[in-house]
């Protein structure tokens, strides 16, 4: 039996990393905009290629914590497929439930890291998402963002933790967000923990990013009350720099604060606080206990370029808690 499996999609990034000093390359901060050299060749300090996608990056996550994780996503048959699925095996995750489709080509992601932020391209190939959730025995389900032709998979997974009165973690994707149809909504109802960030939040109750109050934490507190109202059991909000937030199942609310570190650059750390958080979970933590785990492990990803190199180890993790001094959510 897996400890639990991870749905969501597969592909490779790429990540390039820029020089702050690049003479190419300038930010106008502003209007939130680059401004590169047009037409030029522009050198870049280093670039990493990795496995990636939501899933996928809190699937290995959560297997260096020592858990057993299996995925359930979509590649094709090309020659990069096979290194998502070598690395998959090297990370000691279950693949057996990995889809492959002849007709279509591996998804990318570039990523461009400059100035300790990063900027995503992104490509999805085609998939019809045909799961298969028959003789699958687990513990937990992390759903997560999912492509073009969503809908069915979303129903099946449903289905299937309803079915096995299963626990279940979701993260929704952006075209997930923009659609919020009743499958969306129905899944929210069954969540016993929901994973967004505060503009994803913001998004779910209004269909858009708002201010609700020049109030930072009675702001938080309106969102987490809301998106619990809707069903969901614990939720869980990130807040870039500002930390973690938390609103369980009993209605406490708490915050967390961001453990110090040299940002590199930021993807992955939604993922990796979902992992940390999952794992700990998983482990018996409570939740309020969990958000410890969770800002740990992305602290530590965020030193580091792309989305898995700085992932822990259950005793790195652990070594570090120790070294941080009374580290702990705070009641609001």
């Amino acid at each position: 039996m897996l400890d639990i499996l991870c749905v969501g999609d597969a592909k490779l990034d790429i990540f390039f990393q820029i020089p702050d000093t690049n003479p190419h390359f300038g930010l106008d901060k502003e209007n939130n905009k680059w401004l590169i050299s047009f037409g030029e060749k522009i050198s870049i300090d280093k670039y990493v290629l990795d496995i990636g996608g939501n899933a996928m990056n809190t699937a290995v996550g959560i297997s260096r914590l020592g858990l057993g994780v299996g995925l359930m996503a979509e590649i094709g048959k090309d020659e990069f497929s096979q290194k998502i699925l070598n690395r998959l095996k090297e990370e000691n995750i279950n693949t057996e439930l990995i889809l492959q489709t002849d007709s279509e080509k591996t998804s990318f992601s570039v990523a461009i890291s400059y100035k300790g932020d990063r900027t995503l391209f992104t490509e999805h190939a085609s998939r019809k998402h045909n799961f298969d959730f028959d003789n699958l025995k687990t513990k937990f389900v992390y759903l997560t963002s999912l492509g073009k032709t969503w809908e069915k998979a979303y129903e099946k997974t449903l289905e299937f933790v309803n079915t096995n009165n299963i626990k279940l973690a979701f993260n929704p994707g952006s075209l997930q967000l923009e659609k919020r149809d009743k499958t969306v909504t129905d899944i929210l109802e069954r969540t016993d923990y929901l994973f967004v960030n505060k503009e994803e939040a913001e998004q779910i109750l209004y269909g858009e990013e708002i201010n609700l109050s020049s109030d930072k934490e009675s702001a938080i507190k309106k969102l987490l009350y809301g998106i619990n109202s809707l069903g969901v059991k614990n939720t869980i909000i990130t807040d870039s720099n500002n930390g973690s937030y938390l609103n369980d199942e009993e209605g406490n609310m708490y915050s967390l604060g961001t453990v110090p570190s040299r940002i590199v650059e930021k993807t992955g750390a939604g993922d990796s606080y979902t992992a940390g958080f999952l794992a700990a979970i998983l482990n018996g933590s409570s939740p309020k206990g969990a958000m410890v785990w969770g800002s740990v492990n992305a602290a530590s990803v965020i030193e580091k370029v792309g989305a898995e190199e700085g992932l822990l180890t259950k005793s790195k993790l652990e070594e570090k808690i120790k070294e941080l001094n009374n580290f702990s959510p705070i009641k609001i």
